[in-house]
């Protein structure tokens, strides 16, 4: 059953979003700029913008339809984690493990694993990814957070938004590099041509990548990322248009490449403030044994 909730505005100004979310604790702002886009709030039996000004006198009407019930199956999957409290999980996700479910991918997903471990946490609109506030690819390792109630979704989303987070990765990536490091601005959006693969297009959106770089082999580099925004591939398709591919990248980099299980990608140290007590943390992990081991090769290679 969908809930309803009436709401009159006395005494106070600001956003629509910021007013509901503040009067309604289980309504992030997040979730209210979804219901309005689904036209579920009314203000004064109109519809209007996240941005609208209340005023005193204004009837608000909100209905939250019922969220769709899960069909994903818990299920018993190794997990490393690398923190956990009543408000978020910091996971170090392996390589070939799926974020959530979607067609083609049911199940053997982290969501599936992360559903096993916790009932806490917080529903996604969509109903298939709870907890998710950002994703890595597939056959990308290492950390990410996911939110287990309203507040701490709303809280992790909104750093994500305002770029006040800390995501650093490190690739391996095809040829060598004249400067130590450098920035890639340059917006992506869907290939044209290729549906299932990101470019860098003109009328894409904003996309920003630092990088340094860490060490030089025989034909490769060890670079550390930093994303500045969160596109989907960004750091590989930016890589790929400076002509420094990811190694091992099946979908943008070249065929001649070193050999694994997919790109040698891993996000290695994540840091944010804690949604409810405001505590920076940071986390770094190691990336995966395949990864290290390719890093002692080309070593010897040198």
């Amino acid at each position: 059953m969908p809930k309803k909730y009436s709401l009159e505005v006395t005494n106070q100004r600001g956003r629509l979003d910021k007013f509901i979310s503040e009067q309604l604790s289980d309504l992030s702002r997040t979730r209210v700029k979804e219901l309005v886009q689904d036209q579920n709030i009314l203000v004064n039996e109109k519809v209007e913008k996240v941005s609208y000004k209340i005023q005193d006198g204004d009837k608000i009407e909100i209905t939250v339809p019922a969220v769709k019930p899960l069909d994903i199956v818990a299920e018993n999957i190794p997990l490393d984690i690398v923190y956990e409290d009543d408000d978020v999980i910091v996971v170090n996700k392996p390589q070939g493990m799926v974020v959530h479910p979607a067609p083609g991918h049911p199940d053997h997903t982290l969501v599936n694993a992360l559903l096993y471990h916790t009932q806490d946490l917080d529903q996604s609109p969509e109903g298939f990814r709870p907890g998710i506030v950002h994703r890595i690819d597939k056959d990308t390792s290492g950390l990410l957070m996911i939110a287990k109630n309203a507040t701490a979704r709303e809280s992790l989303e909104q750093q994500l938004a305002n770029k006040t987070n800390k995501r650093i990765y490190w690739a391996i990536v095809h040829g060598n590099f004249s400067e130590e490091q450098g920035s890639i601005d340059a917006p992506i959006g869907r290939n044209p041509y290729d549906r299932k693969k990101m470019a860098v297009v003109e009328n894409g959106k904003k996309a920003i990548t630092h990088f340094k770089v860490l060490k030089q082999f025989k034909g490769y580099s060890l670079i550390e990322c930093q994303l500045e925004t969160g596109r989907t591939h960004q750091i590989r398709v930016h890589l790929d248009y400076i002509g420094h591919a990811v190694a091992g990248d099946p979908l943008y980099g070249p065929r001649k490449t070193l050999k694994g299980n997919g790109q040698f990608l891993h996000a290695k140290i994540l840091g944010f403030k804690h949604p409810k007590t405001g505590k920076w943390l940071e986390f770094s992990v190691e990336p995966p044994k395949i990864f290290q081991n390719m890093l002692i090769q080309l070593e010897k290679s040198k």
